[in-house]
């Protein structure tokens, strides 16, 4: 198995800011790997809602995520400040391929990164829902 380098901060155009929580740490004294899951998610959707494109309560698309990877290379921990780097890899028709890599505090490389995998569909019916001008326009200011 070919296991990949941790990637840097220039390799991502967009950063938000996460927080670990005292309940991350498991009884190793590091974050669980589970909550990496939580934090990519908690990232991406925390994207797409400041940029108006998912709407939580009432918009008609919404993203299911079909497929999920992550590389662990360092220690997360509480009381940690973590930066979520977002990148899109590639855009369908109805799919975005994010890579998303965690940062400890002002760490150049990646504690963690990985990818998701997001299928976007109409909420009622849940059948895939071609991405419009705005959506697109945004996803590309992101592609890596």
């Amino acid at each position: 198995m070919n296991r990949p380098t941790p990637l840097g901060r220039e390799s991502f155009h967009v950063f938000r800011q996460l927080q670990s929580r005292w309940a991350d740490n498991d009884i190793y004294g590091h974050m669980n790997n589970v909550v990496h899951y939580s934090l990519f998610d908690t990232a991406i959707n925390g994207w797409l809602v400041e940029k108006d494109l998912l709407k939580l309560k009432d918009g008609k698309t919404i993203g299911l995520v079909v497929e999920t990877g992550c590389h662990y290379f360092a220690e997360l921990a509480f009381p940690d400040r973590i930066d979520a780097g977002i990148g899109v890899e590639r855009i369908g028709s109805s799919s975005v391929i994010y890579r998303i890599a965690l940062f400890r505090d002002e760490d150049a490389t990646a504690a963690a990164q990985g990818r998701f995998v997001h299928v976007y569909v109409d909420r009622k019916t849940r059948r895939p829902k071609p991405l419009d001008k705005h959506w697109r326009d945004t996803l590309e200011s992101a592609l890596l």
